[in-house]
């Protein structure tokens, strides 16, 4: 049914890919420090080297993309793949970015200490309809330590950043209901999927419930991790999955609809496009490609997309 055709290889622990108007699909390199931006031939061209680590990318309302950078990792290397490896020793810094897709400009947006917020290792963002934006910081790991962390809410101009949402175990790939009204979370290292109803811009229910705020949606058997996620245009949650990996996709009543296996363990993304949102790219980060799909059902188009 799912006939995966390489658009991409070579690349170093790519993620955050981005769907763009062209047909192209622009992504990052974590391991490079770079974006890159992948022509529907395979070629590629650097966008912008912010260095440090890279992770989710989104267009932003004025065209630009918003970058979350987690600082860098340490790699190791196990046969053909690029394993990222706890905090390195020249990490620097969790911030988000901005960067001018014409000249590779990049800016900060924000960073650690900022209105009073502490940023380890931004992972994944979303717009929603009100020009805002929502990330997750999964932190970073020691070799005895993990950092305790949150899900944020930021103006795009640079003008308001607030912690919503703390504690958060380790959240990653995060995204919106159809209609805005429901927050999605994917938790690595519990591999939960936790959503949150949004009561307005930057704010959801915080009642406190048994593992903290929100409701815990989904949580799958077997050695397996969650990792970035995309919605589709029906509400199902499609969450990339490490480990035993492929793509999850769960229902918004926390049922699972199917499970999509792929052939690496680091299976970390996945984001849709085309005229009928069934083009769906997956990034397969620990063997350095994207790889392209036809999807059985249209991917919710994004709110600057």
């Amino acid at each position: 049914m799912y006939d995966f055709t390489t658009v991409a290889s070579g690349l170093r622990f790519p993620e955050g890919p981005v769907a763009m108007s062209d047909g192209s699909v622009t992504l990052v390199e974590i391991a490079a420090g770079r974006v890159t931006r992948v022509q529907p031939d395979g070629s590629t061209e650097t966008v912008a080297e912010p260095g440090g680590g890279p992770n989710g990318l989104a267009l932003g309302p004025d065209g630009k993309l918003y970058c979350c950078n987690n600082g860098g990792f340490r790699y190791a290397e196990l046969g053909d793949l690029l394993i990222p490896h706890g905090q390195p020793d020249d990490y620097s810094g969790g911030r988000i970015e901005r960067i001018d897709l014409s000249t590779g400009h990049v800016e900060t947006l924000y960073k650690d200490g900022d209105f009073g917020c502490t940023l380890r290792g931004p992972n994944d963002l979303v717009f929603d309809a009100h020009g805002g934006f929502w990330f997750t910081d999964h932190g970073k790991n020691r070799e005895r330590t993990r950092d305790i962390t949150g899900i944020f809410y930021a103006r795009a101009d640079g003008g308001s950043l607030c912690e919503v949402i703390f504690p958060s175990e380790n959240p990653n790939g995060i995204g919106l209901s159809p209609d805005g009204r429901c927050l999605y979370a994917a938790e690595t290292y519990t591999c939960r999927l936790r959503a949150y109803d949004v009561l307005a811009p930057g704010e959801v229910d915080t009642t406190p419930a048994l593992g903290g705020p929100g409701v815990p949606l989904y949580r799958p058997g077997g050695y397996k991790f969650f990792d970035s996620l995309a919605v589709e245009e029906n509400g199902n949650i499609c969450v990339a999955t490490i480990g035993e990996c492929g793509i999850s996709v769960v229902s918004p009543e926390g049922e699972l609809v199917e499970f999509v296996p792929t052939d690496d363990p680091f299976t970390t993304n996945i984001c849709f496009g085309g005229e009928d949102m069934r083009d769906a790219y997956i990034t397969l980060s620990g063997t350095g490609r994207l790889v392209k799909c036809r999807w059985p059902r249209p991917g919710l188009r994004l709110a600057h997309q």
